[in-house]
Formats: C-alpha cells, structure tokens, sequence
C-alpha cells in the first residue's frame, strides 16, 4: 500500500496526471491475464485480443 501512496505523491508534485491512465490500464491488463490463466473464462479473454 505504500508504493501506491507514494506512486500518488510522484503524480501529484510532478503533474503527471497523463500517466494515470496508462498505469490503469496496464493494472487492467495484469489483472485479466491473472485471473485467466487458470480459469474457464480463459477462452472467451483470448479472443478479446
């Protein structure tokens, strides 16, 4: 929890609020290649890409 509390200071006193979405995103991403790889939703997240 103390990295994203410090991620969120670094955005905030450097004005990098454009990197936002990029990290979400990216979060999304790690999120949907953990959760299918060992699940029966698998086949319908890789025709996704």
């Amino acid at each position: 929890m103390a990295f994203l509390h410090e991620l969120w200071n670094f955005l905030r006193a450097r004005k990098k609020f454009w990197l936002t979405p990029i990290i979400l995103r990216l979060l999304l991403l790690g999120g949907l290649v953990v959760l299918s790889s060992g699940s029966a939703v698998a086949p319908f997240i890789y025709t996704l890409f």
